[in-house]
């Protein structure tokens, strides 16, 4: 469910017209929902509960949809974060997420990075391989402190909606094999500058079929008794994030209920703690990008290119991934619906957004609404062409906020400066 709906023929998210945002915002601009992120976070921890899961630990993937505004209100409903950076820690730390509820992932964390995560004793850092587990070890020990860690398993099972975001198989850059979780997980037990708390698996994104991460989580309930039976302690289970969303071209994914089912069942009499780290499944619908048409292109041969104020860099699923993005006029016209390729002002061909989508009549000045815009939609986007970087807007009931404003061209200008020599 979203909260953006058509109210006397005009589109809008909760009780703001997108018109009237557009209007004093101006396009392109992200508009977010509370109502919607709010739900669907509490739908998600409603259905751990429910399956016996305990009380886990939902750590919002911040790379999904990196706006402070954005993870205070999930913070403020007891979410935590999932982090692959030290920006991303630096983002949830500005947003109130407590640092307890901070995990932080990646493959290639910096001793930097490592040291910044430390000294703000986040909750566990997620281990992807052991030169990472040395360099861990060393900076704690150079700290003076012990790292809570996790290592994180790669079970060998594909899934993802695309193979740019599955990374669960043996040839993804994550995790680390079965056989070598064990091995490592005991070395680091032996550790001066350890502690291992846990595992963490993480399969893809967008998947939209249970039966792959049951076969991941049995296999990760499998190493938990095995570590077990060693003598060795495991406090927590992540279990990652991935759950699809629906993107309104295909069936709709399992939900929240059925997912927690299926790990209520999986994981049935294992005592142990759960971590999770959705992202899309909480912000994929509550946000859309608003952009204006600037002109309709229509060729003698036919094809009709629907010309917009925003681009590739500013919405770059389509172009990285070939994703679907259902298109919405904001107010509609009557007519029969007409085929247009979608696409914006960058120089690149694939600045195409879709080709041949069927839409209802449309003309220079009108706004679409790019819908299910809300995760690796403005996280994603760039200053290519040297377009300013999109705004940002929240909403809740009939208010809304520029939680990001546009940047100038001054601002944009201004972070480069001549060599000494071109002075």
């Amino acid at each position: 469910m979203n909260h953006f709906e058509l109210k006397d023929g005009e589109l809008t998210c909760e009780d703001v017209p997108l018109k009237t945002i557009a209007e004093a915002v101006g396009t392109p601009v992200y508009v977010y929902s509370s109502a919607t992120l709010e739900r669907h976070y509490t739908v998600l921890r409603d259905a751990l509960r429910g399956a016996g899961l305990g009380e886990p630990l939902i750590a919002f993937a911040v790379k999904a949809n990196s706006n402070v505004a954005v993870l205070r209100t999930l913070a403020r409903l007891g979410a935590g974060a999932d982090v692959v950076s030290e920006g991303e820690i630096r983002r949830a730390l500005a947003a109130a997420v407590p640092p307890e509820r901070i995990v932080f992932s990646g493959v290639g964390k910096t001793a930097g990075e490592l040291a910044f995560a430390l000294n703000a004793k986040v909750a566990e850092i997620n281990v992807e391989s052991e030169p990472e587990l040395r360099l861990v070890d060393q900076v704690a020990q150079g700290l003076g402190t012990r790292a809570r860690i996790a290592i994180r398993v790669n079970p060998d099972v594909a899934a993802g909606g695309h193979a740019k975001i599955a990374t669960g198989k043996a040839e993804n850059k994550f995790g680390v094999s079965l056989a070598e979780a064990e091995r490592l997980y005991a070395n680091a037990s032996n550790a001066a500058g350890l502690t291992p708390v846990g595992l963490a698996c993480h399969i893809g994104s967008q998947i939209t079929d249970l039966a792959p991460m049951e076969a991941a989580f049995s296999k990760m309930r499998g190493l938990v008794e095995r570590l077990r039976d060693q003598g060795l302690t495991v406090e927590r289970l992540d279990l990652g994030g991935g759950l699809g969303v629906p993107y309104f071209n295909q069936p709709a994914p399992p939900g929240p209920v059925d997912y927690a089912a299926m790990i209520g069942r999986v994981m049935d009499g294992l005592d142990i703690g759960f971590a999770f780290e959705p992202g899309r499944v909480i912000a994929a619908n509550a946000g859309v990008l608003v952009a204006r048409v600037m002109h309709v292109n229509a060729r003698p041969e036919g094809r009709r290119f629907l010309v917009l104020d925003a681009a590739m860099n500013d919405l770059l699923r389509p172009a990285m991934y070939e994703a679907y993005h259902d298109i919405r006029p904001v107010r509609p016209r009557p007519g029969e619906p007409v085929a247009y390729d979608v696409v914006g002002p960058v120089c690149e061909t694939g600045d195409t957004f879709t080709r041949d989508r069927m839409l209802p009549p449309l003309e220079g000045g009108d706004l679409i609404a790019f819908m299910t815009a809300g995760a690796y939609g403005a996280a994603m986007s760039s200053e290519y062409n040297s377009r300013p970087l999109v705004a940002e807007v929240l909403v809740k009931g009939a208010d809304y906020a520029v939680v990001r404003p546009r940047e100038t061209y001054e601002a944009m200008l201004a972070r480069e400066r001549p060599a000494p020599w071109l002075q």
